[in-house]
C-alpha cells in the first residue's frame, strides 16, 4: 500500500499563483493508493478558496481521498458548509452527549442565519479497502472556530472512541491537523489527552500538519508498552514565504519492513518550480 500524504496547501494570498499543472504532474507520478490531506486548505476560509482547494484535490485523481480541516479552514461560521461542498461532502460525527462539550463554539446559536450545518467540529471515520485489507481513517478535528491554537473536545473523543469500537478493519491510522508530540507558537492545548486516545484505542500511526516543518517522531511509552510514529508534513504551499517547507510524502510500502518514505520538496525559483527528492527508511 502507498499513501500521498499533502497538507496546508492555504489556496488563497499565500498560494503560489504559477504552474498548479506542474506541481500536479510531479504528484500524480507517484503511485497512491491512499491520499492523506491533513488541513488548512484554505487561507481565510473564504468560499473561493474552499472551491480552489477542491478543485485542485479532484485533479490529482486518487481514488481515495481523505481530507481533514485545519486551523486557517475555521475562520469562517460557514466553515463546515464550505467543507462539505467543496472538499468532502462527510457524515460528521456528532457527540454523545451534547452537555459535556466544552470546546468553544462547537455549536453555534441557533437564531444564525444562512447555515445549514450549527455544529462546528469536523469528526469522521472513513474505511478504505486496499488489496484486501481495511483500513479505518479517524478523522479528528482540533481546531476551534476563530483560533489558530488547537483544542480537541472530550466527549467527542469518547464519541469516536465508542465509533471505533463498532467498526471492523485491519489496521488503524489517525488524521489531526496539529501535532500532538511536538509544538509551535499556534500548539494543540490538551495534547496529552489525545495521545492517550491514541494508546486506548491502538493507534501506531498518526498524521498531521500544521506548523510547515517536516518532523517524522516514534513514541515509545513503556508503562504501557505502546508506540506510535507521528508523520509530520510540511506545507505544500508554493508561496515559499520564509520558515516554509515546500514539500510532499509519499510512504512507499506503508507499514511494512520494506516502507521508504520519499520527501519531495518543491522549490519555487523565477516563477518555475523544481523538486528535490530525499528518500528515508524508518525500519
Amino acid at each position: 500500500m502507498n499513501i500521498l500524504h499533502i497538507s496546508d496547501m492555504h489556496f488563497g494570498p499565500r498560494h503560489w499563483l504559477g504552474e498548479n499543472e506542474v506541481l500536479l504532474a510531479k504528484l500524480k507520478s507517484y503511485s497512491a493508493d491512499i491520499l492523506i490531506n491533513t488541513g488548512d486548505n484554505t487561507t481565510d476560509a473564504l468560499e473561493n478558496e474552499f472551491e480552489a482547494a477542491g478543485n485542485f484535490l479532484k485533479s490529482i485523481e486518487c481514488q481515495h481521498v481523505i481530507s481533514i480541516p485545519g486551523n486557517h479552514d475555521k475562520r469562517n461560521m460557514r466553515s463546515v458548509d464550505y467543507f462539505r461542498q467543496y472538499i468532502d461532502d462527510t457524515e460528521v460525527i456528532r457527540p454523545l452527549k451534547r452537555d459535556n462539550c466544552r470546546k468553544k463554539n462547537i455549536f453555534l446559536d441557533k437564531n444564525t442565519n444562512d447555515l445549514k450545518e450549527r455544529f462546528t467540529d469536523i469528526n469522521f471515520l472513513k474505511k478504505i479497502t486496499i488489496n484486501g485489507e481495511s483500513i479505518l481513517a479517524v478523522c479528528l478535528d482540533t481546531n476551534t472556530l476563530y483560533t489558530d491554537k488547537g483544542f480537541v473536545d472530550t466527549e467527542m473523543l469518547r464519541t469516536l472512541s465508542h465509533e471505533i469500537s463498532k467498526a471492523s478493519y485491519d489496521r488503524i491510522i489517525l488524521l489531526n491537523h496539529h501535532s500532538i508530540l511536538d509544538t509551535d507558537s499556534d500548539p494543540l492545548f490538551n495534547s496529552r489527552t489525545v495521545v492517550e486516545f491514541v494508546r486506548e484505542n491502538n493507534i501506531k500511526h498518526v498524521f498531521c500538519g500544521h506548523t510547515h516543518q517536516l518532523s517524522i517522531m516514534r513514541s515509545t511509552d513503556l508503562h504501557h508498552r505502546h508506540s506510535f510514529t507521528q508523520y509530520k508534513n510540511g506545507s505544500l504551499s508554493s508561496a515559499n514565504t520564509p520558515h516554509d517547507t515546500n514539500m510532499f510524502l509519499y510512504y512507499e510500502n506503508f507499514g511494512t519492513e520494506a516502507m521508504n518514505i520519499h520527501i519531495v520538496r518543491a522549490i519555487s525559483e523565477n516563477e518555475c518550480l523544481k523538486f528535490e527528492e530525499e528518500i528515508v527508511s524508518i525500519n
